[in-house]
């Protein structure tokens, strides 16, 4: 009876020792991360880590490299570890499946093989996107189908905490979902993102006052202030050598280094063509990627002075691969062309014929006539007047509008196949370009010299896009009206 007694008197100090442990964790998730796992906090992920044990909502919008999916991962740990087995639960989203398991759950099955490592064994066990005790799931990762509202509804736990990664991409109505399963007064809510696009439902959530917003900039990491860290952890963070690269490639005043250097939501420009957040729009990621139909056609933007030669390829509604050269060379350019229009197996390709352009015009057909390939070869001078001349005065305009501006605002093109460095590369080209109004009351787009001035760089990507997607003869309303067809119909129409 006496060592009955003992052994129960013994449990009951293991448990509250436990519970003094998990106490003082709960109340200091840095020194959790230290201890458990032998990693250090820096002072923005401290801050993250103390709004969510305080705040019930928490929106951290932050460039590029500053360790936040890290911080959220070290928080789905932390959360089970610092609660009674099985009265917790962490449910975790983001755009796409690959954004769920490649990013957050990485992150969170390195911090639980790191615990194990250490003698520090968390309960139960993680595989990709799961954690579970038993039977019973404590945390999981799900991408749930953009149709499906009901897709979070039936967990229930007395701790809830819902990640929401890559908070831009996330549509409103899981922001819904996560707020109807963390209603409790224990429950937590955190949304971590880069601040891209001004019209998602993330940039509405950290202007509303009702979350408590952490911003954090390339200037506030510990590369730039001298923040003490080990030493493993510098390396890991945002640099100079980052802060350069994309001020030289994008400029200071883009949207792309505003939101992943700076950590700020760009704006809308009243005066913009094409609208930032309608373009962001037609950029979001995608678990799988879009059928392909339609016609393949490449537009070319040829260089004047140092600027470069760039070729765009269109499938359809999809915005495809890019060519690009600083050649002069009318003949070397031609050739570059040739490589595009075999490897893309473009039907059509259009060309600025303004300057050079009439001659590679010229010599793109001579190719043809000689069997070296198949496409139509068709020169644009966007200096003509518009087909609509009582709503703008040159065909460079209404290009800019009726496609640029209008196939955006539409949701009609899908940039969403492109690699990051080339999309931001596109969306900050698309998004240059201003408009007024004339004194007849007519659309024009500022030339292209005006806005190469105002960013530091031409818009010939764009250029080169607008021309991919232009139709002839029957002229921009064409393309309007296949863009259109193709997206609401099952099989795209006929694009002769």
């Amino acid at each position: 009876m006496i060592d009955f007694l003992e052994r129960a008197a013994d449990r009951l100090e293991v448990a509250a020792d436990q519970q003094r442990t998990a106490d003082v964790y709960s109340k200091d998730p840095a020194a959790w991360a230290r201890d458990k796992l032998g990693e250090h906090f820096w002072s923005k992920q401290v801050q993250i880590a103390e709004s969510v044990r305080d705040n019930r909502l928490t929106a951290v919008q932050s460039c590029h490299g500053t360790g936040k999916s890290f911080t959220v991962s070290r928080l789905t740990a932390w959360w089970l570890d610092i609660h009674p087995p099985g009265e917790a639960r962490v449910v975790t989203t983001a755009p796409t499946g690959d954004q769920v398991k490649a990013i957050l759950w990485s992150e969170i099955n390195g911090a639980f093989a790191k615990a194990q490592a250490r003698g520090n064994p968390f309960i139960g066990r993680v595989n990709e996107t799961e954690w579970k005790l038993d039977k019973r799931l404590l945390a999981f990762g799900r991408k749930p189908s953009d149709y499906n509202p009901h897709a979070f509804q039936g967990i229930h736990a007395k701790y809830v905490l819902v990640i929401l990664d890559e908070a831009c991409g996330i549509n409103k109505q899981f922001w819904t979902a996560a707020n109807a399963i963390a209603t409790g007064e224990h429950c937590r809510i955190v949304a971590v993102g880069n601040p891209d696009d001004p019209g998602s439902y993330f940039a509405r959530a950290c202007a509303s006052g009702r979350w408590n917003v952490i911003r954090i900039s390339a200037f506030d990491s510990p590369n730039f202030t001298d923040e003490l860290v080990p030493d493993d952890v510098r390396p890991m963070l945002v640099s100079q050598a980052y802060v350069d690269d994309m001020k030289a490639e994008f400029g200071e005043q883009s949207p792309t280094f505003i939101s992943k250097v700076l950590g700020e939501f760009p704006s809308d420009a009243d005066d913009g063509v094409v609208r930032l957040s309608a373009i962001r729009a037609c950029a979001q990621p995608r678990d799988a990627a879009p059928e392909q139909g339609g016609p393949v056609e490449l537009g070319v933007d040829l260089g004047a002075g140092g600027d470069e030669t760039c070729i765009r390829e269109r499938r359809g509604p999809l915005v495809g691969r890019e060519w690009r050269t600083r050649e002069k060379d009318s003949a070397k350019v031609v050739a570059k062309i040739l490589e595009a229009i075999r490897e893309t197996g473009a039907s059509a390709v259009k060309v600025d014929s303004i300057g050079i352009g009439w001659g590679v015009v010229g010599s793109l057909r001579e190719k043809r006539e000689q069997g070296l390939h198949t496409a139509d070869i068709l020169g644009v001078n966007v200096s003509e007047k518009s087909t609509k001349p009582e709503r703008f005065a040159r065909l460079r305009s209404q290009i800019w509008w009726e496609i640029g501006r209008q196939l955006s605002e539409d949701g009609a093109w899908d940039l969403s196949q492109l690699d990051e460095d080339d999309r931001e590369r596109l969306v900050t080209q698309l998004t240059a370009p201003k408009y007024a109004l004339d004194s007849s009351g007519r659309i024009v787009v500022e030339p292209k010299e005006d806005t190469k001035k105002r960013i530091g760089r031409s818009p010939d990507n764009a250029d080169a896009l607008l021309l991919a997607f232009y139709a002839a003869p029957g002229g921009i309303a064409e393309a309007m009206d296949y863009l259109r067809a193709y997206q609401n119909a099952a099989q795209p129409p006929s694009a002769a």
